[in-house]
């Protein structure tokens, strides 16, 4: 689906929500969340309102779309976002292990790439569960952190990629965040146990292949974001260990140059969608 994964860049798919979209995303939302005219849907961790302005492309008459997100600045642009495309959502800021909203109220309720985030998935599949409908739908996508497939032809590549995992790893406890875990293909049995019908599983594959030398701008891309990641570190020890794998990066660009048409990087992850229905109560 999209050319933007990296885990050179980032351990988790985590900065992905708003960026592998695509026509076949689009037409299994509107299979599983079945909006019509009237209809309320929850979109929680909207982001910057992606779904939000996808979902308005289909035209739906009187949809009320409602989207919620811990962090205001992306609530600005999906308002922004949405404004843009003339689509019509509410927002507000809200912590998705404590949705503002009152039981049953969303006829469809989905959650994209955000559960990696929570350590408490219970509380926030309870959640879901609460503020929709019975019978109402519910959808939820994930990824499987722990299979990220990593190819590279060059040794560097390699040594390249398990400094980087074991510095997102180290850094993940310093800063006392959720592990990369593999949250998606847990979701169906935590349905179940979540007042949720687990109805479907559907996955997407997320993969890009670079052959032949990357472009300046790749390598300056993944610099960036090992420098800003390295910046924001509390540890010394940790920063360390981020400065050498700077200069492991170095080192696999200069190698990849050097390699030009025989250079081959290939990886692939996977997002595990399940769609449910909210059990009667």
């Amino acid at each position: 689906m999209s050319r933007e994964i990296d885990a050179l860049t980032s351990s988790t798919l985590r900065h992905l929500r708003d960026r592998w979209w695509n026509d076949a995303f689009t037409a299994f939302l509107e299979e599983n969340l079945r909006p019509r005219a009237g209809k309320r849907i929850l979109d929680v961790g909207c982001g910057t309102g992606t779904g939000e302005v996808t979902l308005s492309r289909l035209r739906v008459s009187q949809m009320q779309l409602y989207g919620v997100d811990l962090v205001v600045q992306r609530l600005r642009q999906a308002v922004e976002a949405t404004r843009g495309a003339n689509a019509r959502a509410s927002y507000a800021a809200a912590d998705a292990c404590r949705l503002p909203f009152q039981s049953a109220v969303f006829d469809s309720t989905y959650c994209v790439a955000v559960l990696q985030h929570i350590r408490e998935l219970g509380l926030a599949l309870g959640e879901i569960a609460r503020v929709t409908k019975p019978n109402g739908r519910i959808v939820v996508v994930e990824p499987d952190n722990q299979a990220i497939y990593w190819f590279s032809s060059l040794p560097s590549g390699q040594e390249a990629f398990e400094i980087g995992r074991r510095f997102f790893a180290e850094r993940a406890i310093a800063r006392d965040e959720p592990a990369a875990t593999a949250v998606g293909p847990l979701v169906p049995g935590l349905f179940a146990t979540h007042g949720i019908e687990p109805r479907s599983v559907q996955l997407f594959p997320v993969s890009v292949a670079h052959v032949g030398a990357p472009p300046d701008v790749l390598w300056e891309t993944r610099r960036k974001a090992v420098s800003d990641a390295v910046a924001n570190t509390p540890d010394e020890s940790l920063r360390r260990l981020g400065n050498d794998y700077l200069k492991a990066i170095e080192r696999y660009a200069a190698d990849a140059r050097a390699a030009g048409p025989s250079f081959v990087e290939i990886q692939n992850t996977l997002l595990i969608a399940t769609a449910g229905l909210r059990t009667e109560t």
